[in-house]
This record gives structure tokens, C-alpha cells and sequence, in this order.
């Protein structure tokens, strides 16, 4: 069985994204178009949110700070 590799997953992923903004948009063509082709800006923000929010919950509340930092140090000794 032929394994798929991860950069086509993704173009799949991302051509299953337009289609859908496509068919499923109820905005006129020119926006179904821009709408179809940012779509992965949503997923992208939400990560970079909730990143910004960790990195601040870590400077202010020390205790979120060691968590981040145990975590941290347990998946660098498990990745080893």
C-alpha cells in the first residue's frame, strides 16, 4: 500500500477547504473566491491566539510558568 506523504495531506486538505468555501459560501462570487482561497487564516490566528495568550498567562502567573516549563523539560526528555 502506497503511504501518502504530509505535504500532499495538506494541499488536500486545502483544496477540500476551497471547494467547500466555495459551494457552501452564500456571498457573491468575488468573495466566495476570497473567502475560498484565506480560508486556513482561521485555524492559523486561533493557534497564534491562544500562543500569545499562554505567553502571557507564563510572565503574569508564575505558577503557569513552571507548568509550561515542566512540560516543556518532560517532551524534550521523552523526544531523546
Amino acid at each position: 500500500m502506497r503511504s501518502v506523504s504530509y505535504a500532499s495531506l495538506v494541499v488536500l486538505l486545502y483544496v477540500f477547504g476551497v471547494v467547500w468555501c466555495l459551494l457552501m459560501s452564500d456571498a457573491r462570487p468575488a468573495e466566495r473566491i476570497a473567502l475560498a482561497l484565506c480560508w486556513p487564516l482561521g485555524p492559523i490566528a486561533f493557534v497564534v491566539t491562544v500562543a500569545i495568550l499562554l505567553g502571557a498567562a507564563a510572565i503574569a502567573y508564575p505558577v503557569v510558568m513552571a507548568t509550561i516549563a515542566l512540560a516543556a523539560t518532560a517532551i524534550w526528555w521523552v523526544w531523546l
